[in-house]
C-alpha cells in the first residue's frame, strides 16, 4: 500500500464519517490521517537517505580514484623527469614541505680555495682553504675551519691565521636568516705580535636562496677574550652560485688588537658539498 492508496482511503472514510453523522465526534480524524502519512514518510525517507549517501560516496571514491591514477600516469617527457630532482622526489614520494622549508639547510656545507691579500701587510698576497658549515647528522650544530698565510718574503713578518669553530643554528634551518653562537680555537700571527686561544663570537647567515644560491655571513668572534692577547676579529662573507655544484666567493676581515688594526681580503672558488 502506497501513500498515493493511504490518502485517497483517508479521504473516502472522512467522507463515509461526515454522511453518517460522525463530524463532531471525529473532528480530527483528518489531521490524525496526515500524520500518519507524514510518520510513514519520515521513516520510509531514512533509509532512503542512507542509500543515496552511501552511493554518493561510492561515486566520489571512483572519481577521484581515476583523477589519481591518470595523473600518475601523465604523458611527461623522460628527459624532463631525468634532469628535474623535484619531478623525481614527487613521483616516488609526496614530501612533507612544511617540515621541509622549516628543517632542511636553506645553506649547504662548502668547501673553499682562493686567493688572500693583505693590505695591512704591503698588499702582500697569499692563500687561504677551509670548510664551512659542516653538518653533525641531522642536527643544527655546524663545523668549520679555514686556514690563510701569507706567501710573500716580507722582512716585516708573516700572515697566519688558522682556527676551527662550532656553530649551532638557532632558528629553523629552512629560514632565511639564521643566527649561531661560535666556539673554537685559532691562533693569529702578523706584524708585531701573535695570539691564540679560544675563539667565541656569533653569526649571521642571510641564504637569499635555497640550497646556497646566494647568501652573505656576519661573523664577530674574540680570540682569547678577557686576555691582554684578545683580538677581534670582524669577517663578511658572500657567495654567488655559477651552477649547481660550483659558487663564487669573497670576503673581508678586520682584526682589532690593542698593538694595531691588520685586514685580510679573499677572493676564490668554493664547491658545494651538501
Amino acid at each position: 500500500m502506497n501513500i498515493l492508496t493511504i490518502l485517497s482511503e483517508g479521504i473516502k472514510d472522512n467522507s463515509e464519517g461526515r454522511e453518517k453523522g460522525y463530524l463532531i465526534k471525529y473532528s480530527n480524524y483528518d489531521l490524525i490521517k496526515y500524520i500518519q502519512v507524514f510518520v510513514n514518510i519520515r521513516f520510509l525517507s531514512l533509509p532512503i537517505c542512507f542509500v543515496t549517501f552511501v552511493f554518493y560516496l561510492l561515486s566520489i571514491s571512483q572519481v577521484y580514484g581515476e583523477t589519481v591514477g591518470e595523473s600518475s600516469n601523465l604523458d611527461v617527457d623522460p628527459n624532463l623527469i631525468e634532469n628535474s630532482p623535484v619531478i623525481q622526489k614527487w613521483i616516488k614520494e609526496i614530501p612533507d614541505v612544511s617540515d621541509e622549508i622549516r628543517n632542511q639547510p636553506s645553506f649547504p656545507t662548502l668547501f673553499r680555495v682562493g686567493y688572500s691579500q693583505f693590505p695591512s701587510n704591503n698588499n702582500s698576497g697569499g692563500v687561504y682553504v677551509g670548510i664551512e658549515d659542516l653538518f653533525v647528522g641531522d642536527t643544527p650544530l655546524t663545523f668549520s675551519a679555514n686556514y690563510s698565510s701569507d706567501l710573500s718574503n716580507n722582512s716585516q713578518g708573516q700572515r697566519v691565521s688558522i682556527g676551527s669553530t662550532i656553530q649551532y643554528y638557532l632558528l629553523p634551518l629552512g629560514g632565511y636568516i639564521n643566527i649561531a653562537p661560535v666556539v673554537g680555537y685559532r691562533y693569529i700571527e702578523t706584524n708585531g705580535y701573535h695570539s691564540d686561544g679560544v675563539n667565541v663570537g656569533v653569526k649571521v647567515k642571510f641564504a637569499f636562496s635555497p640550497q646556497g644560491a646566494a647568501d652573505i655571513s656576519l661573523i664577530q668572534s674574540f680570540i682569547a677574550p678577557t686576555s691582554n692577547d684578545e683580538v677581534g676579529v670582524t669577517e663578511i662573507k658572500a657567495g654567488y652560485a655559477i651552477n649547481k655544484h660550483l659558487r663564487l666567493s669573497s670576503g673581508i676581515s678586520w682584526q682589532n688588537s690593542i698593538k694595531q688594526e691588520d685586514s685580510q681580503l679573499n677572493i676564490g672558488l668554493e664547491w658545494i658539498l651538501k
